[in-house]
C-alpha cells in the first residue's frame, strides 16, 4: 500500500491499537493462480516467542485453506473510518480528496490444530462477550454444538512486515 510520509503512522503501539479496534479484517492470498480475499474476524495476539501474531478461522467449504501448506504469505487488511472531503472546506483551491485509516498487514500463516482452534474460539468469544448483559463462553455450549468446530479451520499468521 502507498503510504505518503506525511500520513504514515510509525507507532507500534498505536498501530497495534487499530488492530484491535478494527479487527474484522480482509485476509488475500492467492486461490488457483488469482487473489482471494475472504472477510473474517482477526484477533492479535502474541506467541511463545513473543512475536506478533493473528488468529482466525474460515470455513472448510472456502477453497483459500487449501492453498495455505503451499503459498503461506498472506496479506491482511485492516480498515477503519474513511470519509470524503470536499474542497469547499478549504480556504484556498484544492482538489477533493478520501480520508481514510488502513493498516496492511503481511505475514506467513500457518494452519492450527484443532484443540488450538478451540483454544482461539474460546479467547475470540470471551472477548466479544466480556461487555454483554448476558455473556456466553464455549464452556456452556454441549459437545454437540461444539462439533461444529471440525467445519472450520483455524490458523495463526505470523505477522512480517505491516
Amino acid at each position: 500500500m502507498y503510504i505518503p510520509q506525511y500520513y504514515k503512522n510509525e507507532n507500534v503501539k498505536e498501530v497495534r491499537q487499530f488492530i484491535q479496534d478494527n479487527g474484522f479484517g480482509i485476509l488475500v492470498s492467492q486461490v488457483n493462480g488469482k487473489p482471494w480475499a475472504t472477510h473474517i474476524p482477526l484477533e492479535l495476539d502474541v506467541d511463545s516467542a513473543d512475536k506478533d501474531i493473528l488468529v482466525g478461522h474460515i470455513s472448510k467449504a472456502n477453497p483459500q485453506w487449501t492453498e495455505f501448506a503451499a503459498q503461506p504469505e498472506v496479506l491482511c487488511i485492516f480498515n477503519g473510518a474513511h470519509g470524503y472531503i470536499s474542497s469547499s472546506w478549504y480556504k484556498q483551491e484544492e482538489v477533493p480528496t478520501w480520508n481514510y485509516i488502513a493498516v496492511h498487514v503481511y505475514g506467513e500463516i500457518e494452519i492450527l490444530s484443532e484443540e488450538e482452534v478451540l483454544q482461539s474460539m474460546q479467547k475470540l468469544v470471551d472477548n466479544h462477550e466480556k461487555g454483554s448483559k448476558h455473556p456466553v463462553s464455549l464452556d456452556d455450549f454441549s459437545p454437540k454444538t461444539l462439533r461444529q468446530v471440525r467445519g472450520v479451520v483455524g490458523f495463526k499468521i505470523t505477522i512480517t512486515d505491516i
